[in-house]
């Protein structure tokens, strides 16, 4: 998948400016691609050259101008054609997980600390996800969302990313209880 997609996808449901688009990519696209905010920028003008998204100025009195964003038919055409290409399996590339690879072999104190790090990193995000989700379905239950949503896609992706960090959380408390329980047995030995 190339950046441009996940653009292309982000812009689906309404046209948006170039910090609007950075933060729909903090909030939601982030669990499955993320992108630093001049990446975003220079993909929209590459976009944009290639046809695929129309920018319109947009004058404002109290702010600079800016230029909303989206997607055109052949915008579309493209998500189609990348839709029905055939997907490659993820892999998981973490450097956290080379360091408790070796952590029988090292002192484990700066690893415990960087797990519980990214314990709560996990922690906040499976809160915001839970949050966009409920704002994305409103009252409704998450089975009547799904069956009678208008756009789940993005519901559906969001999901996915909750049971990551969810995943992720769970690991580093286990592994930190691991750890830590192993390293107190070694001290009293």
């Amino acid at each position: 998948m190339a950046l441009r997609h996940a653009v292309l996808a982000a812009l689906l449901d309404e046209e948006l400016s170039g910090y609007q688009l950075t933060k729909a990519f903090d909030l939601g696209v982030a669990n499955f691609w993320h992108a630093q905010p001049q990446q975003l920028y220079a993909e929209l003008t590459r976009l944009e050259k290639d046809g695929l998204i129309t920018g319109r100025e947009v004058v404002q009195e109290t702010r600079p101008n800016k230029r909303l964003f989206q997607v055109t038919d052949a915008g579309l055409a493209e998500l189609e054609r990348f839709t029905a290409t055939a997907t490659k399996p993820s892999f998981i590339r973490d450097d956290l997980l080379v360091k408790v690879q070796a952590a029988d072999h090292v002192d484990t104190g700066k690893l415990l600390a960087q797990l519980t790090e990214r314990a709560a990193f996990a922690g906040a995000k499976v809160d915001l996800f839970g949050k966009l989700l409920h704002t994305m379905r409103g009252d409704r239950s998450e089975e009547e969302f799904l069956r009678h949503g208008e756009r789940i896609g993005p519901y559906l992706t969001c999901l996915r990313g909750l049971a990551f960090e969810q995943g992720n959380r769970d690991w580093c408390e286990r592994t930190i209880t691991i750890l830590r329980e192993r390293r107190e047995a070694r001290a009293r030995r």
